[in-house]
């Protein structure tokens, strides 16, 4: 069986065994009353989020579940999912779906958790992981390390100077330190504290020969703030090869200031594996994106709220983990002997969980 059909397997099978933990009645116990849920992500721009909550309203219509979708008005608007978590708690709603836009929303999480609400973390896991009942993510740190490794092969034991473009520099977010410390690691590079991004030391040995960090510097995930992240790292050294990326907005960013400034050859890794980020696999733009699966996240979500307003059994995190692990695949058209990765036409196929 090939990666792909694997990772459609896994998926299918993860769905039906949450679906099979309660009943197909959308009442919450009694009457007609439809079972409620809010869906609160970080915004309403990146096509990652809205493609989560296509995902939630497709699932929400199948199940016959009242949803509410609400969002923060920018990446890190931790404020704005505040709100929005109020008013799912006014509302009497059964459940929430969140993906935290910083340890600021965790006290009105608790509330809404103290309020009888079962709250869902989706792609990424709050700090600590029992801030909420159960989080469906991304193995954030596996995907940072797939492409680190895919990197570390494809430079064949060249010298590596490394753009590190991150999410912020003014609070802490597990999927921003998970990946970048994830991405460190596949390379070989040695990290310090694995909670905090750039600590490392800026020069020394990757697996393959040495390195030098030229920065780590914020792009929000967009596309602007990927331009801006590097074209604050070329000023710095131009003669940077290797550019990690916290989402595909970002890498998409960083390649026209590379372009703009007449670079070429450099390698530009990131994480997400939408439906764009494939394509731009496929032409070059990208070279190797880890995938991830936010549908899939959003309809597991929806299911287990219903499940339990409906007397099912609660969700399980997966072994080993603090979490339950949603899949993330490599996705390159250059493939690294030792890397296990999927082609773009594959991931294209799978691109988010679409199919």
């Amino acid at each position: 069986m090939s990666r792909a059909a694997t990772l459609l397997a896994v998926a299918a099978a993860a769905s039906v065994l949450v679906a099979a933990c309660g009943s197909d009645d959308a009442s919450g116990g009694g009457g007609d009353k439809k079972v409620a849920v809010a869906l609160i992500t970080k915004n309403s721009t990146n096509p990652f989020f809205v493609t989560m909550q296509d995902g939630a309203k497709k699932a929400a219509d199948a199940e016959g579940v009242k949803l509410t979708i609400a969002a923060g008005k920018a990446d890190g608007d931790e404020a704005g999912q505040v709100q929005a978590i109020e008013d799912a708690i006014a509302r009497g709603d059964a459940g929430i779906l969140i993906t935290p836009n910083g340890p600021g929303v965790n006290p009105a999480i608790k509330k809404a958790r103290d309020a009888g609400l079962y709250v869902i973390a989706l792609d990424t896991p709050p700090d600590p992981a029992n801030t909420v009942d159960i989080t469906f993510a991304t193995d954030n740190f596996k995907a940072g390390q797939l492409i680190g490794k895919w990197t570390a092969a494809q430079l064949a034991g060249k010298p590596a100077t490394i753009a590190l473009l991150d999410l912020f520099n003014d609070k802490i977010v597990s999927v921003d330190y998970n990946r970048d410390q994830g991405f460190l690691t596949g390379m070989g590079i040695d990290t310090k504290d694995k909670k905090k991004n750039g600590d490392e030391d800026k020069t020394g040995n990757y697996s393959g020969g040495t390195y030098t960090i030229v920065c780590n510097e914020p792009t929000n995930g967009a596309e602007d703030g990927g331009r801006t992240a590097m074209e604050r790292c070329l000023t710095k050294n131009p003669a940077i090869n290797v550019v990690y990326t916290i989402n595909e907005p970002a890498a998409v960013g960083a390649q026209k200031a590379l372009k703009a400034a007449g670079t070429q050859g450099a390698l530009v890794v990131s994480i997400d594996g939408g439906c764009n980020g494939v394509q731009q696999v496929k032409d070059g733009l990208i070279n190797a994106t880890s995938q991830q699966y936010p549908v899939k996240m959003a309809e597991l979500g929806v299911r287990a709220i219903k499940t339990i307003a409906t007397g099912g059994q609660k969700p399980q995190v997966t072994s080993g983990l603090d979490f339950f692990d949603t899949g993330v695949a490599l996705v390159t058209d250059k493939p690294a002997t030792g890397v296990e990765s999927i082609t773009s036409t594959e991931g294209a196929n799978l691109c988010w969980g679409k199919a």
